[in-house]
């Protein structure tokens, strides 16, 4: 068993890892515009972006780098008043048939309705891996911290600081782990009302447009992507990989009873529940230890 002063030092560690405060990053420098440019702006010396939906397109940014492992932090204020219809998405991808991705996802819902918070996890082309929560709060009053946190030994998805969900490396027993592929980093808001609000039933309101989600203070403090040998140079444990420390091994016991509570409280479909939409044959990480 931990001792009391090793568990408020792992937890203290947490807590600077993830804080808001040690995001700095440049969206001048890291991002481009992948389509949409025409509907969103950079200001604030970089700081900040704007991402913009009407009804003739949306708009999107990706990094220039990709990473392999490290922690993803961006600060995000939703799309305000009635945005059902609309998704705000933020996420970690590489291409081709056999990508790998990391997802959050926003669904829009009408006014006064609480969002959806998607998420995801895609190994080699393969997801189906969801799990949906309600926030905690409202995610339009203010910007919040949402970051992958991704090294060797697991995926972690947080919201300010706090854990809701963890998928582990179990690789070594044939189950899919994204740790082949360097991910470029991305975000959009655009049109999903075929989907996105009770299953696309509530349709996107034109007169409310132009939608509006802002980016503040993007950081990635990750390994960059330089072909194959990234998979070793990233993976291997040293202290300039902070990632491969111990203390990322493991969720502490405060951040276990966190994600416990988001769970309990505001997870609204988890796919390893799911037995109808899988014919009962679920898949193997859902059997397994995540945390």
């Amino acid at each position: 068993m931990r001792s009391f002063h090793g568990l408020v030092a792992v937890a203290f560690i947490s807590v600077i890892a993830f804080q808001s405060c040690v995001v700095h990053g440049n969206f001048y420098r890291d991002v481009y515009f992948n389509w949409g440019a025409k509907h969103s702006y950079i200001y604030g010396n970089g700081d900040n972006l704007n991402l913009l939906l009407d009804k003739s397109a949306g708009s999107g940014i990706q990094s220039y780098n990709s990473f392999l492992f490290g922690s993803i932090e961006m600060l995000i204020k939703l799309v305000p008043g009635n945005s059902a219809g609309t998704v705000t998405a933020y996420y970690l991808s590489s291409t081709g048939n056999y990508h790998d991705e990391i997802d959050f996802e926003f669904l829009g819902n009408s006014s006064g309705q609480p969002y959806t918070m998607h998420t995801n996890i895609f190994t080699q082309g393969k997801g189906n891996r969801e799990q949906q929560f309600k926030l905690w709060f409202d995610p339009t009053a203010d910007y919040h911290n949402y970051t992958i946190h991704w090294n060797p030994t697991a995926v972690v998805w947080f919201v300010d600081s706090i854990p809701i969900r963890v998928f582990r490396n179990y690789k070594s027993e044939g189950i899919g782990f994204p740790n082949q592929q360097g991910m470029q980093v991305y975000s959009s808001l655009w049109n999903a009302d075929n989907w996105a609000t009770r299953g696309g039933l509530v349709k996107i309101d034109w007169s409310c447009a132009p939608f509006m989600a802002g980016l503040k203070k993007f950081n990635a403090r990750a390994c960059k992507w330089e072909g194959p040998l990234s998979i070793i140079k990233c993976a291997v444990p040293t202290p300039f990989n902070w990632w491969t420390s111990r203390v990322y091994k493991q969720l502490n016991w405060d951040q276990l009873g966190k994600m416990k509570w988001v769970q309990d409280n505001y997870m609204i479909y988890n796919y390893c529940t799911d037995y109808k939409r899988f014919g009962g044959k679920m898949a193997p990480e859902c059997y397994k230890p995540q945390y």
